[in-house]
């Protein structure tokens, strides 16, 4: 007879590379979409949320001044260690969305697949979005793009893996850092993706992720004077973006507007080009 109890999991925050627990001692319960108990899952505060935004800052100037090429290299990085815990991510977003093994495979894939994809426009997109203006006048002109440099993100509720890979890949691949609240009901494929990025050549701080509600997180990292930017993508209550909004207009930050995109679809340049400025120099000929 089998009498072993089973070691109920409690996961953690992923913050500056680590796995801290949240200041507040805080968790709640995770469910599978037949409501079994899957594990427990850290409730991130405001203290959190401040750290996170201190990580964040700290591994921005390092990110944003590494080789778009380096910044690729890594990006392919966590794609190959993905794919060598497929299986698991399989298993994650199965019990997370309650999608068969067919479609879930389908899902992993697509978020590995997308994870390489973004790497592949990290020394590309430059030449895209940026360029090379005649005037009028003895001066070389053009245009560059440059990381607008700490992003908030609320991940996707409902798509656990892909629409997280979808939302971080393209803020990050341009050399912003980024501190993203992953979904409050299905945490566990982010959670498992925290334990990719810590051993795929990710530097600490670039890239956040915090668990918990994000009404409760979010408006502290939308009012936060060291936040450049927020991206409201996975906010489903519309008095919940309008209060971000809000928040965010106090210190002028961009914001990109929640959205529900097919996930599954192929991507395009529009997310690459949401979280970069545009910086035009001017030089004198022969100078």
């Amino acid at each position: 007879m089998n009498d072993r109890v089973e070691v109920r999991k409690t996961y953690k925050l992923f913050i500056k590379g680590a796995f801290p627990r949240s200041e507040s001692g805080r968790t709640y319960e995770v469910h599978d979409t037949d409501d079994k108990f899957l594990a427990n899952a850290a409730k991130a505060s405001r203290k959190d949320a401040r750290d996170a935004v201190l990580a964040a800052r700290a591994g921005f100037d390092g990110w944003s001044a590494a080789t778009a090429y380096n910044r690729g290299q890594v990006l392919y990085r966590v794609a190959e260690v993905m794919e060598g815990r497929r299986e698991q991510f399989i298993a994650d977003v199965q019990a997370a969305e309650g999608s068969g093994d067919k479609k879930s495979a389908r899902v992993v894939d697509a978020a590995i697949d997308r994870l390489v994809w973004y790497a592949g426009w990290a020394d590309k997109y430059a030449q895209v979005v940026g360029n090379t203006n005649p005037v009028a006048g003895p001066y070389f002109n053009f245009t560059i793009p440059e990381p607008t440099g700490v992003v908030a993100a609320i991940a996707p509720q409902d798509s656990s893996l892909l629409g997280l890979v979808s939302v971080i890949a393209p803020i990050v691949v341009t050399g912003n850092a980024v501190i993203v609240v992953a979904s409050t009901r299905r945490p566990i494929p982010a959670i498992t993706l925290t334990e990719v990025l810590a051993t795929s050549d990710v530097p600490p701080g670039v890239i956040n992720v915090l668990t918990g509600d994000p009404a409760e997180i979010a408006p502290w990292l939308a009012s936060h004077g060291d936040v450049n930017a927020i991206d409201l993508t996975g906010v489903t209550s519309a008095e919940l973006a309008k209060k971000l909004e809000i928040e965010a207009a106090g210190t002028v930050k961009r914001v990109r507007p929640p959205a529900q995109p097919n996930w599954l679809a192929n991507p395009d340049l529009g997310r690459l080009r949401s979280f970069v400025e545009t910086k035009t120099v001017w030089h004198p000929l022969g100078a």
